[in-house]
Parts: C-alpha cells; sequence; structure tokens
C-alpha cells in the first residue's frame, strides 16, 4: 500500500445505502492526522457543516461524527468504521460502515480521494 497517512487528503462521497448521492454536489471531506488521531470536517449534498473525530490503526479508521443538515434540523451523530483500500493510480477509496445514534440501521458509505 502507498504511505499510509490521510493528512491533508480531501475524499467525496460516491455512493452511500443511507441516502442518494449528488453527483453534482457531493458530500466532501478533509482528513487531518497526526500519530494516528484522525480529525477533520465534511460539507456538501445535505450537509451544511460537519466535524469527525477518531483514530487510525493499520488501513482502518474509526471515528465519531456530527453534523447539522441543510434543512436546518437538529444535529445528526453517529460512529463509523472505515477500511482504507488503495487505488490503481495511488489515491485512496474510504469503504464505511456507519450508523446513526439512535438507529440500529447499519449504512455503507464509499469515499474516493480527489486529485490532488
Amino acid at each position: 500500500m502507498t504511505q499510509l497517512n490521510l493528512d491533508g487528503r480531501r475524499f467525496a462521497m460516491v455512493s452511500s445505502t443511507a441516502s442518494r448521492v449528488d453527483p453534482d454536489s457531493p458530500t466532501r471531506f478533509l482528513y487531518q492526522e497526526a500519530d494516528g488521531v484522525i480529525w477533520g470536517s465534511y460539507d456538501g449534498d445535505t450537509v451544511a457543516h460537519g466535524r469527525f473525530v477518531g483514530t487510525r490503526r493499520h488501513d482502518e479508521i474509526e471515528l465519531s461524527y456530527v453534523h447539522v443538515t441543510k434543512d436546518g434540523g437538529s444535529p445528526v451523530a453517529g460512529r463509523s468504521t472505515s477500511r482504507i483500500e488503495p487505488l490503481p493510480d495511488g489515491r485512496f477509496r474510504l469503504v464505511e460502515e456507519f450508523q446513526f445514534d439512535g438507529d440500529d440501521t447499519p449504512q455503507v458509505s464509499v469515499c474516493e480521494e480527489l486529485p490532488a
């Protein structure tokens, strides 16, 4: 696997079982990483502003997240575990299994790293 460090890498959601992904305005994520600690922000599609924090061990990420939606609803929170997969061109794909707090239905999303 290409040297694994997510610091400064940007990703865009390409699919999700929780909702339709708007291809013209997908949710975009900015990852920061130091010493195995992961944090960052996200917005786009239905999300006005979101934050996440967690850890990375090898090619697995565990996060907690919270965001507010563009429709002004209550904050949405949850937890996720992502598997980092290398793409042939050196970018990364994140395959995430997540659950919203208060909902026992597991969901899956896929994000791909945006070109530099």
